[in-house]
């Protein structure tokens, strides 16, 4: 066998070294005790020299041969393992450098004194050894003279690493036993349990916590840095880890762990001091213990909520909007309908009852659709300068005759009461809503007191009231009241469209919706404060209105009088523009029935070539806003060179904010809500061309 032959080899060479030394040691010694020998040893100094020269030569001896036995007769070493693989194999240093190679290595790879240093093999070498300095095993693919190897890397004491090939061809990959005996002396160490938590997890802002045991809400907390205190409320040395989560929110962890959870990832928690605080827990195990981080994100978690709830809202007011709109059409033609029908059967006819009441509940179905638009911010507004207190003064009047006896109204009124610039219509609309809605509360528990409050607050009051992103000053209308409060669970939905807490057939559920809407479309907040038990609150704020210095006030639109028995017969050409055509139709022909010639167009472009065709000699334009393909403001602007200065009117079921910044530069530009009646619709036709002539 090869391996004895090396090892005499080395025990000859190190006998002829031995043999050198020993004769210049006895010489070094006879030339030390010359001198005494001749003086003769009869002095004590002499004596002595020469006892103490004997006995370092025996000891100079001794030592020299005992250093003469190999550790390998005793003891083998990692080379002669290496030597003893059948596979190529060899050690290596953190470097790349070969220290040792078995001849399978030599034949298969070559007498290089390193390991590959650049190229694609180099990054793989290099991940290989970084993970057997952490006591793994670890892959690796080497390049060596144009051919690829594949090489396990194992950790083998410290400083060095056994390589070995594992590609095809390379031999068996079983180790004999003596060789994995030996071997599993250097490898079989693995890095000991975390004792302490390291300097990083110590400093962290957030929880971190070293844990001993199996389960880890089960295991107690060896070590936890100041900060876990902050975020879970506890954390002391021996306290169970599981104490500081909540316990329903601890069976939900620990299933998700089970589950497969938490390798990386974060376990969503409530935490026990306070169970509306989350945490994300991130749990890591070695050898028995655990290593846990709790870092607390509530306020992430309340701003996603807040984001989920507003694009909810906005989602549904979006839906509403669009609703709201195909129902303005339908009911447009519903009361055009009507109105044929009533001619023909007047007061005294059989079938004037059974139309009255289609219009009174088309009447009631046109008030829910104003409702929708309202939540949904598309309803049509008129801004005014309004006096809050005077405002809230005059409406309380109406206040009391809704409220009932056993239901008690009280008003506050603040100093210097700020004007807003808001829909006067709407703002008390949505003082009524909040009103009955604490009626109705506080009546289903034996009557109570319902309290309206007025005031100039600063932006700090503002938000420590509930509106965080208060800018300035803010006036505040509140609307509270005595009764039970709002149960926490349905607080998040209560300003959901058609969500009641109301029995069958008592409410709606779009009062709140619509108060949502109004404020959201008069640029405020509303915000609610409800504790079980201690009644509720409302607090709607509203930008306080600041006159520009210089800049008279806008005069209010008022609305134009009805005139009474007034002739709503006329002349003149008119272009209709229409893309439901049961709306179109129907209004064309009562128009025609009073005298004007009417051009209708079920779209933009038909009636932009309409306008061409018959340019300079349209009296009136009449547009819906919203239509497939061209808008009613782009068909404007490209016809306005056609129409000359005849007047347009818009017609259609959303705010006119939404489409006024689109006629900016435009004159003779009248708006018209849906749904309408022939009557207004013929009023207002000839309002429009008695002003144009």
């Amino acid at each position: 066998m090869a391996e004895p032959q090396v090892r005499k080899g080395r025990k000859g060479g190190f006998d002829l070294l031995l043999a050198g030394a020993v004769v210049f040691f006895l010489l070094a010694v006879v030339f030390a005790a010359a001198p005494m020998i001749n003086a003769g040893p009869s002095t004590v100094a002499g004596l002595l020299l020469l006892v103490g020269l004997a006995g370092v030569a025996c000891l100079g001896l001794f030592v020299l041969r005992g250093s003469s036995d190999t550790p390998s007769e005793t003891q083998p070493s990692a080379e002669l393992i290496v030597d003893a693989l059948s596979e190529p194999a060899a050690i290596a240093a953190p470097d790349g450098r070969v220290q040792a190679a078995n001849a399978a290595w030599k034949s298969t790879i070559g007498l290089g004194a390193r390991l590959p240093k650049s190229g694609a093999s180099a990054a793989s070498l290099f991940a290989a050894l970084t993970a057997a300095r952490r006591g793994e095993a670890s892959r690796a693919t080497i390049k060596i003279g144009g051919t690829e190897h594949e090489t396990l890397v194992s950790p083998l004491g410290p400083r060095r690493f056994l390589v070995r090939l594992t590609g095809p061809g390379a031999g068996a990959l079983a180790l004999p036993s003596a060789a994995m005996e030996v071997l599993s002396a250097f490898t079989g160490a693995m890095p000991p349990p975390p004792k302490v938590l390291d300097a990083f997890a110590a400093a962290s802002p957030f929880g971190a916590a070293l844990l001993e045991g199996e389960d880890p809400f089960e295991a107690t907390i060896v070590e936890a840095n100041p900060a876990l205190k902050a975020v879970a409320g506890g954390g002391e040395k021996g306290q169970t880890f599981g104490e500081l989560i909540d316990p329903a929110s601890r069976v939900d962890a620990a299933q998700k762990l089970a589950a497969g959870a938490g390798a990386g990832a974060p376990v969503e928690v409530r935490l026990a001091y306070d169970p509306t605080r989350i945490a994300h827990l991130y749990l890591s195990k070695s050898d028995g213990r655990w290593v846990a981080y709790l870092v607390d994100v509530s306020e992430q978690k309340q701003i996603e909520l807040q984001l989920a709830q507003s694009q909810k809202m906005q989602a549904i007011g979006q839906l509403a909007g669009g609703v709201a709109h195909d129902f303005n059409n339908l009911l447009t033609a519903i009361f055009m309908q009507l109105d044929v029908l009533a001619t023909r059967h007047p007061v005294g006819d059989p079938s004037y009852e059974g139309l009255n009441e289609i219009k009174q509940t088309s009447t009631r179905a046109a008030d829910l659709v104003r409702k929708l638009l309202a939540f949904s911010r598309k309803q049509t507004v008129q801004r005014e300068i309004l006096d809050l207190g005077e405002l809230i003064s005059e409406f309380e009047v109406l206040l009391r005759r809704v409220l009932y006896e056993d239901v008690k109204l009280t008003t506050d009124y603040g100093r210097n009461l700020p004007q807003v610039r808001a829909d006067r219509g709407q703002l008390e609309t949505a003082v009524m809503n909040l009103a009955v809605n604490a009626r109705d509360s506080v009546r289903a528990h034996g009557g109570g007191c319902v309290n309206i409050r007025t005031a100039r607050v600063t932006q700090e009051q503002a938000q420590g009231f509930g509106y965080p992103t208060a800018q300035g000053d803010q006036a505040m209308i509140e609307v509270s009241d005595d009764g039970p409060g709002i149960p926490p669970q349905v607080l998040d939905k209560i300003f959901d469209p058609f969500f009641t807490t109301k029995p069958v057939g008592e409410g709606t559920g779009l009062g709140l919706a619509t108060v949502y809407g109004i404020v959201k479309q008069s640029d405020g907040w509303i915000a609610v404060e409800s504790k079980p038990g201690e009644g509720a609150a409302f607090r709607i704020f509203l930008p306080v209105h600041v006159p520009v210095a210089g800049v008279a006030p806008a005069p209010v639109p008022q609305a134009p009088k009805r005139p009474v028995a007034r002739d709503l017969s006329g002349a003149g050409r008119i272009l209709f523009v229409e893309d439901e055509d049961a709306v179109r139709g129907v209004a064309a022909k009562l128009l025609r029935a009073r005298g004007y010639e009417v051009i209708e167009a079920a779209s933009g472009e038909e009636a932009l070539a309409l306008a061409e065709t018959h340019a300079g000699t349209i009296d009136l334009m009449i547009s819906d806003v919203v239509m497939p393909g061209m808008q009613g403001p782009d068909l404007l602007k490209q016809a306005r060179g056609y129409l000359g200065a005849a007047p347009v009117m818009f017609i259609s079921g959303y705010a006119e904010s939404e489409f006024s910044d689109l006629l900016e530069g435009e004159t003779n530009v009248s708006f018209l809500p849906k749904p309408i009646d022939i009557k207004t619709l013929a009023e207002r036709v000839k309002q429009e061309l008695q002003k144009a002539a």
